[in-house]
């Protein structure tokens, strides 16, 4: 894996066995041609005068998504080695979604540049098409223009794509950039407004779908409802075909209003919330959270343990707030393992669980959220993420996992104590019948790691490390886990529907009480 490549050299470099290349760009690259097709090879032309064996040749989505900054950002989409001083060399873009990408020539496993990168376009190969045939938009309220957008859901070959209304009610107007306007009627609060929408193409495809806006009368709550889902992208949906299709399949199909991102690669979240015509927060690299309703208020990571988390503040309505924060947490040690395979004792356990950085990190962030938890009574709060980490809630004699009668893992113990409720626990409380389990879903067996190498090829220790806490006048109608199909396991997963290695967690709250 690239990215563990960079690592393992950035730390050979901090410690003085090796140091990267540290002139500037001297090289040329160039591409045959920067208008593609998806299915059809990127041919490069390069020239150094820095020939490595290791010098490579990296493919990112632009803008933002690759080493704009000679710096690790996220990985690369496709990538090859450049072993001589001049050549050429391919890159595969099959699966890759439509849109702007860029090409860099980088030195030694690193991310120095060897030439000036080069921007290309692909175009898709597909059918015109609506991501999916039935989905939902912000709710309106009567009497108030209303403003929301279909363009970036129709993939494919969209060049010169425009959009119309076939159908759908009299204060419903579509125009051709895809916005769908208008001022609802009070009439319109009794009845359902659906839209029939017809996506055209320059070739002449059409594709259509149902959209479905849910009219409020005056006076009430706006989202009575509010669903709320936390989302590792795994590196930013890249390791499956397509995988930003899916990754917006999945949010249309679920309907959801505010998702917490975790792995989102610099700049999915803001290619998410774009396609969507939705708002967005990107905090650094890792984590971002997209919302349906207007951000008003956002945060960017801390330093130290706060650097895994981020805060916004999300309008329902003009008199309804949410606070959501969202983390993602250390990964390794990681308890499970430690716990199964190691057979360690419950103080070791929570050694390691402060070794890496997790417990730290958790009790940072509640300490960071104690004035939103404090007014949670009159603003409901969020706290979304991968906690990479398990429920105490979960082991329990019970449940007897792997022969503990029960673990105290802080990650979940200290935001129970801060006040915060266990979403998917408080839906399903009997953690036998239903485990609610997110990791996951492609490593069923065990592929090494993590100081367990002898145990590689056992049963993957399955857990619910993904999380949807809150506090404050909320009440859960429902919580579950989502997983589009049957993924096949590792290494067979790049045709899976469903873009990650985790599980998604959705939960459905009440906030009419509000």
């Amino acid at each position: 894996m690239r990215w563990l490549i960079s690592v393992l050299v950035a730390a050979l470099v901090l410690i003085g066995i090796t140091a990267p290349a540290s002139a500037a760009p001297d090289g040329t690259l160039a591409l045959a041609s920067t208008a593609l097709r998806a299915g059809e090879p990127i041919t490069a032309t390069y020239s150094t005068p820095r020939p490595h064996a290791k010098n490579w040749l990296g493919l990112y989505s632009d803008p933002g998504n690759g080493p704009v900054d000679e710096k690790y950002v996220g990985p690369s989409t496709a990538w090859t080695y450049l072993t001589a001083g001049s050549g050429t060399a391919t890159l595969p873009t099959d699966g890759l979604e439509p849109g702007d990408y860029i090409v860099f020539a980088l030195a030694q496993d690193g991310y120095q540049w060897l030439a000036a990168p080069v921007k290309l376009r692909i175009a898709g190969n597909a059918p015109l098409h609506f991501v999916t045939e039935t989905f939902d938009l912000r709710n309106a309220r009567a009497l108030t223009p209303y403003q929301a957008t279909v363009r970036g859901v129709v993939r494919g070959d969209t060049d010169g794509v425009t959009f119309r209304e076939a159908a759908g009610p009299q204060w419903a107007q579509v125009s051709a950039d895809g916005s769908v306007t208008g001022t609802p009627r009070l009439s319109d609060v009794l009845r359902p407004s659906r839209v029939r929408v017809e996506a055209r193409n320059a070739r002449g495809e059409t594709s259509t779908a149902t959209i479905s806006v849910e009219v409020r009368p005056p006076g009430l709550s706006l989202v009575p409802e509010l669903r709320t889902m936390s989302f590792n992208l795994w590196h930013g949906g890249s390791q499956v075909d397509g995988g930003r299709e899916k990754q917006l399949s999945t949010l249309l199909k679920s309907d959801v209003d505010v998702v917490g991102l975790q792995e989102s690669s610099a700049t999915s979240t803001r290619e998410l919330a774009e396609a969507l015509g939705w708002d967005y927060h990107q905090a650094g690299t890792d984590i971002g959270v997209i919302s349906r309703y207007p951000i008003v208020e956002r945060k960017q990571p801390g330093t130290g343990p706060l650097s895994v988390a981020t805060r916004v503040r999300v309008r329902l309505d003009d008199h309804q707030d949410v606070v959501v924060w969202n983390v993602h947490l250390g990964y390794n040690p990681y308890g499970p393992y430690d716990a199964c395979f190691g057979k360690m004792t419950q103080e070791q356990l929570l050694a390691n669980e402060e070794r890496s950085g997790r417990t730290p990190q958790i009790t940072a962030v509640l300490q960071e959220m104690r004035p939103d938890l404090a007014t949670a009574w009159r603003t409901p709060v969020l706290l979304t993420g991968d906690f990479n980490a398990p429920s105490h809630l979960d082991w329990t004699p019970r449940t007897r996992r792997c022969g503990y009668d029960t673990v105290p893992w802080p990650t979940s113990v200290l935001p129970a104590q801060a006040g915060l409720r266990d979403s998917f626990r408080v839906a399903n409380r009997n953690p036998v019948t239903t485990p609610g389990t997110t990791w996951s879903p492609i490593y069923p067996i065990f592929t090494g790691g993590y100081g367990h190498d002898s145990h590689k090829g056992e049963p993957e220790p399955q857990d619910r490390i993904d999380f949807v806490y809150y506090a404050g006048l909320l009440g859960v109608t429902d919580s579950k886990t989502v997983v589009e199909g049957k993924p096949a396991a590792v290494p067979n997963h790049r045709g899976n529907a469903w873009p990650s290695d985790h599980a998604a967690v959705l939960t459905t709250f009440r906030t009419s009480a509000l």
